[in-house]
């Protein structure tokens, strides 16, 4: 008797598919996110902290889109999708500790629009790492911040 048939009589189903196994539930076991989760990482592989959040999602099995921001600079329209994301004001995007603040923004107050318009003008300015998975991104500031996104 072929073993089909013999499952056919025992009512032995067919090997499940692996969503369907008990336990398995379409995540990654070992890191909790679902396996085709896409990652952008908002880069400058000058900086400590970008490098170790880059460091830390590959450790966790994510090769990001990586985007070096310095060079590539996001455009308004991405920039506020991202600060969206990040549940942020434009302000609080800025890192006051530049020369480009210093010199041109310091002590001034802003609008969201003209926060945004500087970022895009003066990229530097972007607090990085920015990490985006989905509708939710977060600064890698620590770079342990990045675990937010990994465990959903």
């Amino acid at each position: 008797m072929s073993n089909a048939a013999r499952r056919s009589r025992l009512s032995v189903p067919e090997a499940p598919a692996p969503a369907a196994i008990s336990g398995h539930n379409g995540y990654c076991e070992t890191h909790r996110r679902p396996p085709m989760t896409s990652f952008t990482i908002y880069h400058n592989p000058k900086c400590t902290k970008s490098r170790a959040t880059l460091a830390l999602l590959q450790e966790h099995g994510v090769e990001p889109k990586v985007i070096e921001y310095l060079k590539t600079p996001p455009t308004a329209a991405e920039l506020k999708a991202i600060i969206g994301k990040l549940g942020i004001t434009p302000e609080e995007l800025v890192r006051k500790g530049e020369d480009v603040y210093k010199a041109n923004y310091a002590g001034k107050t802003l609008t969201d629009a003209q926060w945004i318009e500087a970022l895009v003008s003066h990229p530097i300015l972007i607090e990085r790492p920015i990490v985006v998975s989905g509708n939710r991104a977060v600064i890698g500031r620590p770079p342990e911040n990045a675990n937010k996104l990994l465990a959903k």
